[in-house]
């Protein structure tokens, strides 16, 4: 855990008009998974040489073919600031604001307080950005699976991290990653100095990029500097609390640090005290409501399938200490997640109705941090 740092504990009213929710499925189609496809603008290609370091061809840490020279020359570059269309600008207002910025590089699936802790270094040399890839999944043909995060939820995450930034919100930077999955090291740090103007990047100990991880960490701070950009790496953020035997051994990135990995685990064994500990935040579930045909109500207690959810839930079992958050109300309840649906039942009757309001698109359901013996596993 972080030493000195504190838990914001900030709610996010989830109730939205008929006209926002149209508005936000008009930007965005769900996913196979049910999670909103990322909002993107592209940004002009720059055909620029530059010396390199290596002119081995490089892929992200994956095997593939070597493209044809035209592909590895172009570029698709996306900024996803995790919001709906109602809050976007047009993109002649957005892009100066990349530059001059420091990017954080890494995954951040999870939005965890190693993510975190990235964003706080980088808001401490400029203007935060948190820099990732997408696409990865349908490039590689992965498995598709749920996303710990809903992407409608990232942005009130990253508005809860503002406090630990300088009160700056950092923002969110994709890069399309079938088009850079071929790039060498140099060619990857030399898009971000000449086709984002960034000033800097902020990297864990561990971080490795390029083709077959052809580049770690010392390799991106001499490339930052043949490039004149400033490169800060940082120590990982470890997690004290659990024993590192738990996860799969043979993962070569595993040195006890937290992980969205170790996040995942927590959630599949139901330990929603320790989901918590490594968000640094309670584990907030999304619920699509406006196919309330598919759901079933009584007294005090709504039934959705688990198909309606745009992230990933925890392990079947009786939650209690969880609420919903309506119009700026906490409700209290409890949540039993089971093989095909998950259920609430607020614990008062009388506020049960703005539950089942036709009006709310949109339910946010918060996972208390409940002692161990919390948590009833079905």
């Amino acid at each position: 855990m972080l030493g000195g740092s504190r838990c914001i504990s900030q709610h996010c009213n989830f109730h939205c008009s008929a006209h926002q929710f149209s508005t936000i499925l008009a930007a965005s189609t769900l996913t196979s998974n049910s999670s909103f496809k990322n909002l993107r603008i592209r940004l002009r290609n720059r055909n620029s040489s530059s010396s390199c370091l290596s002119n081995k061809v490089c892929d992200f840490g994956v095997n593939c073919v070597p493209p044809k020279s035209s592909d590895t020359q172009s570029s698709l570059l996306s900024e996803t600031l995790s919001q709906s269309g109602t809050d976007e600008e047009p993109p002649s207002e957005r892009l100066p604001i990349l530059t001059g910025g420091i990017v954080a590089l890494g995954k951040f699936d999870a939005l965890h307080i190693g993510h975190r802790e990235l964003a706080i270094q980088a808001a401490k040399r400029g203007i935060p950005f948190l820099l990732s890839f997408v696409g990865m999944a349908e490039v590689l043909g992965w498995e598709p699976r749920a996303p710990i995060v809903a992407e409608c939820d990232r942005k009130r995450i990253l508005s809860s991290w503002a406090p630990y930034c300088g009160n700056v919100m950092p923002r969110e930077l994709q890069i399309d990653f079938s088009k850079v999955r071929y790039l060498t090291p140099c060619q990857f740090v030399e898009k971000l100095s000449k086709e984002l103007g960034v000033r800097g990047v902020v990297a864990g100990e561990n971080y490795r990029f390029g083709y077959r991880a052809a580049g770690d960490a010392s390799d991106l701070v001499k490339l930052c500097e043949e490039y004149g950009l400033e490169a800060y790496i940082i120590n990982s953020v470890m997690d004290t609390n659990q024993i590192s035997g738990a996860l799969n051994s043979n993962d070569g990135k595993e040195r006890g640090q937290v992980s969205s990995t170790r996040v995942r685990y927590a959630l599949h064994k139901g330990d929603m005290k320790y989901v918590s500990e490594l968000l640094g935040r309670n584990h907030r579930l999304i619920l699509m409501m406006e196919d309330q045909e598919r759901f079933t109500s009584e007294r005090n207690r709504l039934s959705a399938p688990k198909s309606c959810l745009l992230n990933l839930a925890p392990k079947e079992g009786l939650y209690e200490n969880c609420s919903v958050l309506i119009d700026k109300n906490v409700i209290p309840c409890r949540v039993i997640v089971d093989t095909t649906d998950i259920h609430l039942e607020c614990y008062e009757v009388d506020r049960f109705s703005c539950v089942t309001s036709q009006d709310l698109k949109i339910l946010g359901i918060d996972f208390g941090s409940p002692e161990l013996d919390g948590v009833q596993i079905l």
